[in-house]
């Protein structure tokens, strides 16, 4: 399925988003305005320590007004490489790199009104590094056995999409793929 595009407005362009506004005919004749965010992308890593631990975060995030479980995730700088992404922000949030990186897959959060494209790796054989957050940015870095981070989503406990869906997609491919 495809639209044609007959009107093309940027409404508001953000630091990281822009907000766009086009109207457009559908396949089946509908012409429509839609509005949408125009996103670069992301990358998440589910990053594992010994013993089947991943690394989490617990993350200030104003829009809820509070402190969440998250995974290691940031914002592509085009024209950055999502995998290269994912190396400066585990970097960034966690103090560590990893020798070994996996890519599982990606994920589209929410194709209603956004762009936004999260490419998923699995990252391991961690050591420290010199890392460095966004002045913007409160994060605590935590070790969570794997199966825990499993349970807290089950217990509502960890609630952000793109971390449930990193979790679940690294549980399957590690079953598959003991390391």
């Amino acid at each position: 399925m495809t639209a044609r595009v007959n009107d093309h407005k940027i409404v508001y362009r953000g630091k990281i988003f822009t907000l766009v506004k086009e109207n457009v005919t559908l396949e089946n004749g509908v012409t429509t305005d839609v509005e949408f965010i125009d996103h670069p992308g992301a990358a998440l890593i589910i990053a594992l320590r010994p013993s089947a631990r991943v690394v989490m975060l617990r993350q200030y995030r104003h829009a809820l007004g509070k402190t969440i479980w998250e995974i290691p995730a940031g914002t592509l700088d085009p024209p950055e490489s999502p995998l290269d992404c994912a190396k400066r922000e585990l970097t960034e949030e966690t103090g560590y790199q990893a020798r070994w990186w996996h890519k599982l897959g990606e994920i589209t959060p929410v194709p209603g009104y956004s762009s936004e494209r999260i490419h998923v790796f699995l990252a391991d054989r961690l050591h420290e590094a010199s890392g460095q957050l966004d002045p913007d940015e409160i994060i605590e870095v935590h070790e969570v056995a794997l199966q825990e981070a499993l349970d807290m989503i089950e217990e509502g406990k960890i609630q952000d999409a793109k971390s449930i869906a990193g979790l679940l997609l690294a549980s399957k491919w590690m079953a598959k793929n003991p390391l």
